[in-house]
């Protein structure tokens, strides 16, 4: 069932969806080659507390962390530990927040020290896939648009997009109807209503989209690399607002 949120409750999610934006940002600013995938998500788990909030993902499904750090050919719900992150890695941060009775859920892929270009050219793409899925978003429009203007983004710039992983319907609960798929078709799928609260998250690879899953670990097929970028939005009356910006 897709919940539409109330005028006030968009106004209580704002607030949640603001930690998770500075926790990005904080992670930008942080994440460098020679500190572990753990030592990196000790800090952002504090700034999480700090502001009164509780990191979403811990303890979810029995989740064991309160970020997703995942490098490389890892495409998501990397589990931090004690790998290092080395000079030419690309990793992906995937965090939430939840305040207020309500969460909010964003991802960035950085590029450490000397990537090469075709990895810096993934991490590009992958943002602006977000964008593009975006784009001419509105009330009325069908939910496919979204899917169907990342792939076409992604596909012309010679990469794949994942679909063993989709967005998600997001409130008080991290993961709500409707799934938001990053392919489809124009004009399928449910009308979007104003109020609609979702996560948009494009996983975009360099090799094939298909990718192994073993327990939290989902990890691309060909071991290539993959990207990821995420926002939480609502669509207003004047299109979609992005609340982790």
């Amino acid at each position: 069932m897709i919940i539409i949120k109330t005028d006030r409750e968009i106004e209580l999610m704002r607030e949640p969806c603001k930690v998770v934006r500075d926790v990005l940002l904080l992670a930008g600013q942080t994440v460098k080659a020679g500190m572990t995938t753990g030592e990196l998500d000790k800090i952002l788990h504090d700034y999480i507390t700090s502001c009164g909030a509780k990191p979403s993902f811990l303890g979810l499904y029995g989740f064991p962390k309160s970020t997703c750090i995942s490098i490389n050919e890892e495409v998501v719900h990397g589990i931090p530990g004690n790998r290092v992150i080395k000079d030419g890695d690309i990793v992906s941060v995937d965090v939430g927040a939840c305040l207020n009775g309500f969460h909010g859920d964003g991802a960035r892929t950085f590029c450490i020290g000397s990537v090469t270009p075709e990895k810096e050219k993934l991490v590009r793409v992958t943002e602006e896939c977000f964008f593009k899925g975006i784009e001419g978003i509105m009330i009325g429009s069908a939910l496919g648009d979204i899917g169907a203007q990342v792939e076409e983004h992604a596909v012309k710039n010679g990469f794949s997009v994942v679909k063993a992983m989709v967005g998600h319907g997001i409130g008080r609960q991290v993961h709500e109807d409707p799934e938001v798929p990053n392919y489809g078709r124009r004009g399928v799928g449910v009308r979007l209503r104003r109020n609609m609260a979702l996560a948009i998250e494009p996983m975009i690879n360099m090799g094939t989209y298909q990718v192994d899953i073993d327990g939290w670990d989902c990890i691309t097929r060909d071991k290539m690399p993959s990207a990821h970028y995420e926002n939480t939005v609502v669509i207003t009356d004047n299109g979609v607002e992005i609340l982790t910006l």
